[in-house]
């Protein structure tokens, strides 16, 4: 009898041990922090449609992401069932996570979002371009969008004035939204950037609103440096679209030509067919020759009222103008910024 209650007490002491040594195993692999990662914390982006594998080949592959016991995280994935409730999305990863804690965000789908900066923009090519590198849409889809005539009628737009449903900004949206989600988010902002009393200042000059845009766009690139010189330039545009001047803007050449490396425009390129072209064509261009920043679209309409026709790069490159009223006045201007051109040996 007392050998049997020895034997007893020995199982019950192995099991004890054993069950002991698997209820730490299990609490490591739960609870124990498994990720190493900067302090600010590493971001992943898990695609539509990625599978187990390709969420742990990612994880695997994440710069300044290391993870200790790479067994125990797929260990956990399996036990929460987290292949089938993946979901797509940017996601930050802290250092000192728990598997538990990696497996719980992944599997919430609770993704953190982007910050999506769209500026510095000429052409739709350019947009689409800038946009795919900070979201999951493709390039090339969102470009299709942009020259789908039926698919931007519905948000009022052409092929030609599409560019300006994008108001440069920063804005917060998901990794993973769609081209089309993404043009609803844009939108959204058009509509709240358009407020009643910019609508009203428009139709009182007697533009639309992507007229506004358009005019706005010249206005950006005949002056990119100088916030307070824009409203100057937008009346001085007014006043030759009153008159029914030939807008004569440079830039819309550049645009016509679709060089942007042009540094001076020459008369062989004032001759090139486009309706881009504004020594060739009257009023404004179809579009917009550039994403107008939101200062430019402000500067016109706030525009300053003066009595200029005529404008002139100053002479010392300090991305200033030389304005003025008279033909006379405008070509003692124009002969000093030749010169300087010439001295800088700047030809093209």
């Amino acid at each position: 009898m007392k050998f049997i209650k020895k034997s007893l007490l020995f199982i019950f002491f192995v099991i004890a041990v054993y069950a002991a040594f698997w209820a730490y195993s299990y609490y490591n692999k739960i609870f124990v922090p498994n990720i190493v990662a900067p302090a600010e914390g590493v971001s992943i982006y898990i695609p539509t449609g990625a599978d187990i594998d390709d969420v742990f080949r990612i994880l695997d592959n994440s710069e300044n992401l290391l993870i200790a016991d790479i067994q125990s995280l797929m260990w956990i994935a399996e036990q929460k069932n987290y292949s089938n409730h993946i979901h797509a999305g940017r996601y930050i990863l802290k250092n000192n996570m728990t598997n538990n804690e990696l497996i719980n965000l992944l599997r919430s789908g609770m993704q953190t979002p982007v910050r999506l900066t769209i500026n510095n923009v000429r052409t739709k090519q350019e947009l689409a371009g800038k946009v795919a590198r900070q979201i999951e849409a493709d390039s090339v889809e969102i470009l299709d969008l942009l020259n789908d005539k039926a698919y931007i009628l519905k948000y009022g737009f052409k092929p030609q004035t599409v560019i300006s449903l994008f108001i440069p900004n920063t804005y917060e949206l998901y990794w993973n939204t769609s081209a089309e989600k993404f043009f609803d988010k844009m939108r959204t902002e058009y509509k709240r950037f358009w407020t009643a009393e910019r609508k009203a200042k428009a139709k009182k000059m007697g533009l639309s609103q992507s007229e506004v845009a358009t005019l706005a766009s010249i206005v950006q690139a005949e002056q990119s440096l100088h916030n307070d010189e824009k409203s100057i330039i937008a009346g001085l545009y007014l006043n030759r679209l009153r008159k029914k001047m030939l807008l004569q803007s440079d830039p819309t050449v550049v645009f016509a030509v679709g060089d942007f490396s042009i540094r001076r425009v020459l008369d062989r390129d004032k001759q090139i067919d486009s309706p881009y072209n504004t020594y060739k064509y009257a009023g404004l261009p179809p579009g917009p020759i550039n994403l107008p920043e939101i200062s430019s679209l402000k500067a016109v309409l706030n525009y300053k009222k003066n009595n200029y026709i005529y404008m002139c790069a100053k002479d010392d490159f300090s991305g200033y103008h030389y304005f003025s009223r008279t033909l006379q006045q405008h070509g003692v201007y124009a002969r000093k910024y030749r010169k300087a051109l010439n001295k800088r040996g700047i030809r093209r």
